[in-house]
């Protein structure tokens, strides 16, 4: 049995996307909970070379819109990259969801083989459409969620496993 690229893509995203959002929903009641200025938890990194979670989360919905767009062949939609608060960053999430949840399937099946080009400072990447769903956006997608997970983690936020997976479709957990 065979899957469309539709089926891969809409549900994982909307699956992490929104686990996203619960992961800063309990960031926020920990930081309320232990009197922590939520700007430190938005701006904590894991090491000192790596992104803070506010970029972690902006980078991770980037991934999920621009596999979208890129896929049913549409303009990326550019965002700013200014989010410093819970709320802003949760809004971002929600209008990535919009945005992965306007399309019909008719508009990203069909687009395995289609060719995507990725231009990069001094060379282009040319993928198939499933090609660089599987092998590009997913792996840096789950990366960045997984990364602030663990940011969130290792900052003291109460949160398990089931956090990180969200509600899987079909599934209660």
């Amino acid at each position: 049995m065979s899957i469309s690229l539709s089926q891969v893509a809409v549900p994982t995203f909307v699956q992490l996307l929104n686990s996203l959002t619960n992961l800063l929903d309990k960031a926020a009641t920990h930081a309320t909970a232990k009197q922590i200025d939520p700007a430190v938890l938005v701006n904590y990194r894991l090491a000192p070379d790596m992104f803070p979670l506010a970029q972690q989360i902006q980078i991770a919905t980037n991934q999920a819109k621009g596999a979208i767009a890129r896929l049913a062949g549409v303009e990326v939609p550019s965002y700013a990259d200014t989010e410093t608060t819970f709320d802003e960053l949760k809004a971002r999430i929600a209008r990535t969801l919009d945005f992965v949840n306007a399309f019909t399937d008719d508009q990203i099946d069909g687009t395995e083989e289609r060719e995507i080009v990725l231009k990069r400072e001094d060379k282009e990447l040319r993928l198939t459409g499933q090609n660089y769903l599987l092998h590009l956006v997913f792996p840096h997608f789950y990366f960045h969620v997984a990364t602030t997970y663990a940011i969130l983690r290792h900052a003291g936020v109460d949160l398990g496993k089931r956090d990180f997976l969200g509600q899987i479709p079909g599934v209660t957990l």
